[in-house]
């Protein structure tokens, strides 16, 4: 730390108690000037030789006959008073970082000029400032959190401005030309790791890290940090990613809490503007800083009641990365005194602002072939990693049992549309809520399984789904079919136009409506149209032929004659399947008269519906 010392003569203040200094010397005090609760004993003429101001208060209380001073808007207090008395007797002083602003705004209420006297505590002070102090980036940093309780006279004197424009040409320099200390612990250096860089058996010199000065105005107040910052965006020399990580630095340092979502302290209104600043603050390049980092401000945005619009800014930032979040990130609490454990809404609204963006993008005109075509290539990348997004949020969020199902599917149905490799996740995330609800109605079933894709689904999702007890009958009944048309489409052994009409009405391959009409064919008469018994049996027939297949299939000895006649035998059993399970459905449809019923996401159904020979109801959950 830069220091200056100024006068030669031994300090010969001394305290009497805490409120009075006086000067120890043969010479009698002949003037008390009292500077807020302290009183300083002193003599006339040493003051009188460096203040202007002092010399005007000293007239007055020669014409009334008084020998007292009062003080008591001095800038700096009293012990910025002393140090520009110890000057006026020429004792020693010392001013470092930490008290030189305080001296300044004393010596100009004190009008210390040149004008009084050559060499006046005014000038020397403005010329340690400018030749060390705003030289130095710690002294700088220290000088200018100095000034906050000397406002306004550290503004009028301009030291504020100057600190900030000394810190902020500073931390835009090139990184190589930086000389001085910095702290810089938030990741470790390689020679601290005992990675060291060596050259030919020659130590490489220590490269500095673009970020670091990130560390060091975390120290500043918000405000003074705000105007760092900006003059630093102005001089437009610091990539905006780097700022970013200085806005996501100061976050986790000054706001308790922030990391996991819950912001910690008794001042709201400090945090409040904290979280404002760094959102007014945020570059505008995408990409400057993570989803997560502003997913989380968001997350102490609505905790701390921030302003509207700087939420709604930091919403549509969130939207434009969405594809860059984990479900994690989305699982913002509900507030205080709500029955559902997580904000959907939110979510719900960052992903709606997704689509609309993401299809405002795609449509767009584009003068560019080559860029529309990059761009709606990044289009599709990003929709498949937001599908998968809102399915692992919803697997998530499904754990509540207070979580409406109109929530849930809304919040899916914004995806529906956005292209998946498989149905996985969102079979998952369907099934946790069926188990975390299991008092839905059939029409409430019926409703969430029609998100998803029996056709998509992998094969140990199949599995699964196949002994999955929470699902609709017609649900598992079109898995089970899809399962063995995949382990026998290479052979081709088995057709969906070799089955009973009404069960091909309930297969997605004739319907020309979305991928969910695998599951939007629906009839609630099928809940009923098999026992749990017979599905029992129904598996374990197919499970038996999967066997006969795999049997038939591995034996290479086997002549190419037996081939066709494993094949047929196949197929004539997969029909007898198929037909007893509709067999059963009609029973059901003579004991039971009901009104037809029609899935908006198929063709076929309202193609069936309105045929008088399928005017029974055939419907699945």
């Amino acid at each position: 730390m830069k220091f200056m010392k100024l006068g030669s003569k031994p300090d010969q203040f001394e305290t009497d108690g805490d409120n009075i200094r006086y000067v120890a010397t043969e010479l009698s005090t002949d003037i008390i000037i009292n500077v807020g609760s302290v009183k300083f004993y002193l003599h006339k003429f040493p003051l009188l030789s460096k203040s202007s101001r002092l010399q005007k208060l000293i007239a007055s209380t020669i014409d009334e006959n008084n020998d007292t001073i009062d003080i008591h808007d001095m800038p700096g207090g009293p012990a910025a008073f002393e140090i520009c008395a110890k000057f006026c007797y020429g004792m020693i002083v010392t001013l470092n970082a930490y008290n030189v602003v305080a001296a300044r705004c004393a010596a100009e209420y004190l009008e210390m000029y040149e004008t009084v006297e050559k060499g006046n505590l005014i000038y020397k002070i403005d010329v340690f400032l400018t030749s060390s102090i705003f030289r130095s980036w710690k002294d700088s940093i220290v000088v200018l959190q100095t000034t906050k309780s000397l406002i306004p006279w550290s503004e009028e004197l301009k030291v504020v401005s100057h600190c900030v424009d000394s810190i902020a040409t500073k931390a835009s320099i090139d990184p190589s030309k930086v000389e001085w200390s910095y702290t810089y612990s938030r990741k470790k250096l390689p020679s601290e790791n005992g990675n060291e860089s060596h050259w030919n058996g020659v130590k490489k010199q220590q490269m500095v890290p673009k970020d670091w000065w990130v560390e060091d105005l975390c120290e500043l107040q918000i405000d003074l940090y705000k105007q760092v910052i900006t003059t630093m965006k102005t001089k437009e020399r610091m990539s905006a990613d780097v700022i970013g990580e200085s806005l996501k630095a100061y976050a986790l340092r000054r706001l308790p809490g922030f990391i996991t979502g819950t912001i910690q302290g008794d001042d709201f209104a400090k945090c409040r503007c904290m979280v404002d600043t760094i959102s007014w603050l945020l570059p505008a390049e995408r990409n400057s800083v993570s989803c997560s980092f502003l997913l989380k401000l968001l997350q102490a945005s609505i905790a701390l009641e921030c302003g509207e619009m700087g939420r709604k800014e930091i919403m549509q930032r969130i939207a434009e990365q969405l594809d860059e979040a984990t479900d994690c990130d989305l699982l913002f609490h509900s507030p205080t005194g709500e029955t559902a454990l997580y904000n959907i809404d939110i979510v719900h609204d960052l992903v709606k602002q997704f689509v609309m963006k993401h299809g405002a993008r795609i449509d767009g005109s584009c003068g560019n072939e080559f860029q529309e075509i990059c761009t709606k290539f990044t289009s599709a990348d990003s929709k498949i990693k937001v599908a998968r997004l809102v399915d692992d949020y919803l697997a998530q969020a499904a754990r509540d049992s207070s979580l409406p199902l109109s929530k849930f599917v809304d919040l899916a149905e914004l995806v529906s549309g956005f292209p998946r490799p498989t149905h996985d996740s969102i079979y998952r995330a369907i099934d946790m809520f069926l188990k975390e609800h299991p008092s839905l109605s059939k029409s409430e079933k019926k409703r969430i399984c029609r998100l998803m894709d029996c056709k998509k689904l992998s094969a140990e999702a199949c599995t699964h789904a196949v002994q999955n007890e929470r699902l609709p009958l017609r649900v598992i009944v079109q898995v089970l079919f899809f399962e063995q048309t995949r382990a026998t489409a290479s052979s081709g052994s088995c057709s969906t136009t070799d089955l009973h009409g009404s069960i091909r009405a309930l297969l997605p391959g004739g319907s020309h409506g979305s991928s969910r009409s695998a599951t939007t064919n629906t009839d609630e008469d099928w809940d009923t149209a098999q026992s749990s018994e017979e599905l029992k049996a129904l598996k374990g027939k197919l499970s038996s032929l999967r066997l006969e297949n795999k049997g038939g299939g591995g034996n290479e000895n086997s002549s190419n004659d037996a081939k066709p006649n494993a094949e047929k035998v196949a197929t004539s059993k997969v029909k007898k399947i198929f037909s007893k399970l509709w067999s059963n459905k009609d029973r059901q449809d003579e004991i039971s008269s009901s009104d037809t019923s029609e899935s908006p996401a198929s063709t076929n159904a309202e193609e069936s519906r309105s045929t008088p020979s399928r005017s029974r109801r055939h419907s699945s959950s």
